[in-house]
């Protein structure tokens, strides 16, 4: 007449096992979800990182060690030999 939860007083166990296990599987889904996304939130394209010897060569343009025309035939080359 109550339901069945009160029918058997012995189900009640597996009411107080269940809750807790399915917040816990809730925030571990949240948690893992969350840092995969990484700072950025997921949002926007994903950029590959810049490779050292590409930041060298950025770095030498930025102080004028290297002019447009050889910074541009560098990188043309590291994206050669890069592919």
């Amino acid at each position: 007449m109550y339901g069945w939860m009160m029918d058997d007083a012995g189900a009640w166990w597996l009411l107080w096992l269940l809750v807790p296990l399915l917040l816990i599987t809730i925030v571990v889904v949240l948690v893992v979800t969350l840092t995969r996304r990484g700072p950025s939130g997921g949002a926007g394209p994903v950029q590959s990182p810049i490779s050292p010897a590409r930041a060298i060569l950025d770095e030498r343009y930025a102080r004028g060690e290297i002019d447009r025309e050889e910074y541009a035939q560098r990188r043309e080359d590291l994206g050669r030999s890069a592919g």
